[in-house]
């Protein structure tokens, strides 16, 4: 790992935990303003009304989900975003609030309990074969499990930013679809790696279904 990822992955870590009242400062700085439409993309390739947020941050969409009447649950790792999350959603309006402490690699989830489970810009953890088998696990028949991988921003002032700073994957589109559905299909999913179109960025997004043994 070359200087400027080791400080990304430095800073990005303390951001989510120990400097997290600053995320959403800095994630709307590094994109405008766009973040939230950004993971909004996802709702509409949800299945279900049972949703699952891995990596749920300080529950902007844990919100958007109460909102339009979805069952829904968030895990973190972290206690700082734990409890932003819980506070917004309280704020929010609503008295329950179903967050789980954890790891996408040990879901504290019985088998079959959710129709979708949700992504968005998630760490590399994602990608690990125990992660892809614990969400095939809790997932129903034919559920599905929705990531947003990255976004190329329309505006070249951004595209510039996330090329210094290796935001933007190096790949090619096409290769980082070829790569998506072959490590899904290999977990035991039926997975579509398409470009989802926004105002401000091109969207890259992955919706798997959990296929049949």
């Amino acid at each position: 790992m070359n200087l400027p990822a080791r400080f990304l992955a430095f800073f990005f870590h303390h951001l989510y935990h120990g400097f997290a009242f600053a995320y959403d400062f800095v994630a709307a700085a590094v994109s405008f303003g766009h973040w939230i439409e950004w993971t909004q993309a996802t709702l509409p390739f949800l299945r279900g009304t049972s949703v699952l947020e891995l990596g749920h941050g300080p529950g902007h969409l844990q919100r958007i989900l109460l909102n339009r009447g979805l069952d829904a649950f968030g895990l973190d790792e972290s206690s700082q975003m734990s409890r932003l999350a819980h506070r917004r959603i309280l704020q929010s309006g609503h008295a329950q609030v179903n967050l789980a402490r954890g790891i996408g690699q040990t879901l504290p989830f019985a088998a079959e309990s959710f129709d979708s489970i949700l992504a968005t810009f998630p760490a590399p953890y994602i990608a690990e074969a125990r992660t892809l088998s614990e969400a095939r696990r809790v997932l129903r028949r034919g559920g599905r499990l929705v990531v947003l991988i990255a976004a190329w921003p329309k505006s070249r002032i951004l595209q510039w930013v996330y090329q210094v700073t290796s935001q933007s994957p190096a790949e090619g589109v096409a290769t980082l679809k070829e790569k998506a559905t072959a490590l899904l299909a290999r977990a035991g999913f039926k997975a579509d790696a398409q470009i989802v179109e926004v105002k401000s960025a091109s969207l890259l997004m992955v919706v798997a279904e959990k296929t049949l043994e």
